[in-house]
């Protein structure tokens, strides 16, 4: 198994189609939502990829500049690889190489949602809003301060 953060540039087309392809399954196919899931972000954002020895993605996140820290975004484990905690392991990963790629860090961001609440609690993050639909889906914007940080 292999941790792999490129910038967008540096992604090859297998990689950028195997991203997009789990994004899209999971997030408008699974989830039902009809929005533009290829944005404008990847374009300038940190790619987290999780693979395994055969080179086939299991899991992905995106690593946003923000002032004062950066946002995890797009959290995602490829539906035939569920199970295997490769979702707890994507995301403690990418705390962790946000806070190397983005040195003097002091927030991690995320827009959770709202059924994987307790999940990123158990990563120390806070709720910092009321619950609101996000295409549809109930959200809640959540931080954690890497003064507390795993």
């Amino acid at each position: 198994m292999q941790l792999i953060l490129k910038s967008f540039d540096q992604l090859t087309t297998g990689e950028l189609f195997s991203i997009y392809y789990i994004r899209t399954a999971v997030f408008v196919v699974e989830q039902e939502c009809a929005y533009q899931e290829v944005d404008e972000v990847d374009l300038t954002c940190d790619h987290l990829m999780l693979k395994d020895d055969e080179d086939k993605l299991l899991a992905y996140a995106r690593l946003i500049d923000e002032p004062n820290g950066f946002r995890i975004g797009r959290i995602v484990v490829s539906p035939a690889f569920r199970r295997h905690g490769y979702g707890r392991r994507i995301f403690q990963e990418a705390i962790i190489a946000g806070k190397m790629r983005y040195p003097g860090a002091k927030v991690v961001n995320i827009q959770a949602q709202a059924y994987l609440k307790t999940f990123y609690e158990s990563f120390g993050f806070m709720i910092k809003s009321d619950s609101y639909l996000e295409d549809g889906i109930p959200h809640y914007d959540m931080n954690l301060m890497l003064t507390s940080a795993i």
